[in-house]
């Protein structure tokens, strides 16, 4: 399911027109997205998802063509779990 796909059965659902469901979801987009730079909480839907900023390790990597080591530098990724009704569904309960 493709973006445009998910705004019209999103509109669908909540009885409003396919603009209003694509602010929505571009508004939770962008509050994620705030909330997750700052780095010091995290969001949870309940039952559905949590999205939390995580510190990553400097480490040496190689390069597979050359076998050289490589330094990445420490940096920060995002951790995206599953809830529990997200998991039940998945598993096909």
């Amino acid at each position: 399911m493709n973006r445009s796909e998910l705004v019209a059965a999103l509109a669908e659902r909540a009885d409003v027109t396919r603009k209003d469901a694509d602010a929505v979801l571009s508004a939770l987009a962008e509050v994620v997205g705030e909330i997750v730079a700052k780095g010091d909480e995290k969001v949870s839907i309940p039952g559905f998802l949590t999205f939390e900023r995580t510190h990553r390790a400097a480490r040496t990597a190689r390069n597979p063509q050359t076998g050289d080591p490589i330094d990445i530098p420490a940096g920060y990724s995002v951790k995206v779990s599953a809830g529990s009704k997200l998991k039940a569904a998945a598993s096909g309960k």
